[in-house]
């Protein structure tokens, strides 16, 4: 039986606080069945439908003044197909419990993000992804899915049924129907080693090439006002098992990554001069380290800091002029960024609006601390992003729109005609889908 919700004043709220949306109402739908029904309701009360996860996104992807739908108690594995290796997995299961189901089976995804919060169906639909040389997004390691149409009807899609919908509703942006499961390729339970050390920015960026190449997955933190950074390579490992310590993980991951940081950002809101010496010291506090674990313990790590985040994909092969001239816009600016800026790569894939769709891409990611105020930052940053032809993370704070988009992505109009076939009365339309795809 589904539940409707009621919100604190009916007032929904994301992670990073910077959306709210006030829904007429809010539905927690047990099964596949209750959650057609209440989208064929909504379309009877002449309401609009969103479903919303954990809220990680920072754009207004997930808002909606109609009708909200929260997929928790749609949650858990339906099932592993050890032939197949495959797991499907219900929409609303967070990223941690699919990690750790997979992982006492002795399996595992084969790349992820850095957050494992976020519901499934919430982090492929805006394309979430980590870093990798070959491996790609959570979304390009889907093989099949299933979605709940503006009609109500329930539509099974993969590379062979219905693929053009696969094709584009593998990161949907939740404009082509609502996700309700995912089917993810698996494969057995593996080890990584990853090692973290800190490097000169002018060597990362002269290297870059070379350290791409030679690392699985490759990624770094530069911290503005400095010509620092910390690199992490994450590299496949016959073992055996080598845990980061539980003091020392205590240490780095949650006083230092988290505690002290944390301070820092408040010290720094407080007293902006204070940031440039902060980030010296910031830069140089993580010592390099080396351990050993499965996939989810060395690609994902706790985020208590509260943030607002604009990433933006450039092709792979621009990175090093983008982040050159990021570091030059910061000095020359008088902005004071306390947030280390966060690179990672992705290997070109086939899904229509995908960051990295037809295209080797580096990810450039900007951050400012909640409360902060980071529009100027932002927008100077954005503008040299799309002088590189950038494509925004859709979850992520940014100012383009469908004209934009329709330059930028090859496959744009295969996605909104398809979007046109399925949703004709844009039943999931919202002001942001509106502003990136057009009315």
């Amino acid at each position: 039986m589904s539940t409707t919700v009621s919100a604190k004043n009916g007032t929904w709220r994301n992670w990073g606080g910077n959306v709210s949306a006030r829904p007429v109402r809010q539905v927690e739908p047990a099964s596949v069945e209750e959650l057609a029904a209440a989208v064929r309701a909504a379309a009877e009360d002449g309401l609009k439908v969103k479903a919303v996860g954990t809220g990680h996104s920072f754009t207004s992807i997930a808002a909606t003044d109609g009708v909200l739908i929260r997929p928790q108690l749609l949650a858990g594995i339906r099932g592993i197909d050890r032939d197949a290796m495959t797991v499907t997995v219900e929409a609303g299961t967070p990223l941690k419990r699919l990690n750790a189901a997979l992982a006492r089976e002795g399996l595992s995804l084969t790349n992820m993000g850095d957050i494992m919060e976020q519901t499934v169906s919430g982090a492929v639909s805006t394309g979430t992804h980590g870093t990798g040389r070959e491996s790609a997004s959570i979304a390009a390691q889907i093989r099949g899915l299933e979605l709940v149409t503006a009609d109500g009807s329930v539509l099974t899609c993969s590379e062979k049924e219905n693929p053009e919908v696969f094709a584009a509703a593998r990161i949907g942006l939740g404009a082509l129907g609502i996700v309700t499961a995912l089917t993810f390729d698996v494969e057995p339970l593996f080890l990584l080693t990853a090692r973290e050390e800190p490097m000169a920015f002018d060597r990362v960026l002269a290297e870059f090439d070379q350290l791409w190449a030679e690392n699985e997955h490759f990624e770094f933190y530069w911290f503005p006002h400095t010509g620092n950074t910390n690199t992490k390579r994450n590299n496949r490992s016959a073992g055996p098992e080598q845990p980061v310590g539980q003091l020392a993980g205590w240490f780095e991951d949650e006083f230092l990554s988290n505690g002290v940081f944390q301070v820092a950002q408040w010290v720094g809101r407080g007293a902006p001069a204070a940031i440039p010496a902060i980030a010296r010291i910031s830069s140089k506090a993580l010592s390099a380290r080396t351990y050993t674990d499965i996939p989810y313990k060395v690609f994902t790590s706790p985020r208590r800091v509260r943030f607002v985040e604009m990433e933006y994909a450039v092709p792979r092969a621009a990175l090093a002029d983008t982040l050159r001239e990021l570091r030059t816009m910061v000095d020359r600016s008088g902005l004071r960024v306390s947030f280390p800026v966060e690179v990672r790569t992705a290997p070109a894939d086939d899904i229509t609006l995908s960051t990295a769709s037809g295209r080797d891409s580096a990810y450039v990611a900007v951050h400012m601390f909640r409360g902060t105020p980071y529009h100027a930052y932002f927008t100077a940053a954005e503008r040299i992003f799309t002088a590189h032809e950038g494509r925004p993370h859709w979850g992520k704070v940014h100012t383009r729109d469908a004209e934009y988009f329709s330059r930028v992505y090859p496959r744009f109009g295969e996605f909104t005609a398809l979007r046109d076939r399925l949703d004709p009365e844009r039943l999931f339309q919202n002001d942001y889908l509106r502003r990136v795809l057009g009315a």
